[in-house]
């Protein structure tokens, strides 16, 4: 099997129009489809990208019995350091609850976790998995 990254992502949620303030809000996703009430697939649904070009990410929102419990299980978007302080007044703005910070090592980047209405984990982190496993794994010294 030869995968090209993530392909998507699909939150059940309880409101539709809460998930997409806090995507368009948060993430600054674009709504790109909107099933109304036509069910293509399990119940009404809501797609956005997030991101630009091929590189963005789809997010799928569908409508059904959300509440899940509140666990570090999560979702990951990078972004751009300089930003953090306006996303998480953005956040507390939509009256999300933001999850303390989890301790961290030097140089592998800084992350705002914050919990939608339904108990969904996102992680918005500046940091990249090539400056974590730098940082995870040093480079061997040379053998002389």
């Amino acid at each position: 099997m030869t995968s090209s990254g993530l392909s998507h992502v699909t939150f059940i949620v309880r409101d539709l129009d809460r998930m997409q303030q806090i995507l368009t809000e948060v993430l600054g996703a674009v709504r790109v489809y909107d099933s109304g009430s036509d069910t293509f697939s399990l119940s009404e649904e809501r797609f956005f990208l997030v991101g630009a070009g091929e590189a963005a990410t789809w997010v799928a929102t569908m409508r059904g019995d959300g509440g899940l419990p509140r666990t570090y299980n999560h979702v990951a978007f990078q972004v751009e350091r300089a930003d953090l302080p306006g996303l998480r007044e953005k956040i507390t703005g939509l009256g999300l609850e933001i999850r303390p910070p989890r301790s961290r090592v030097e140089g592998e980047g800084d992350s705002i976790y914050f919990y939608d209405d339904d108990g969904h984990l996102f992680e918005l982190h500046t940091g990249s998995l090539r400056e974590r496993l730098a940082v995870y794994v040093p480079p061997a010294e040379p053998v002389e």
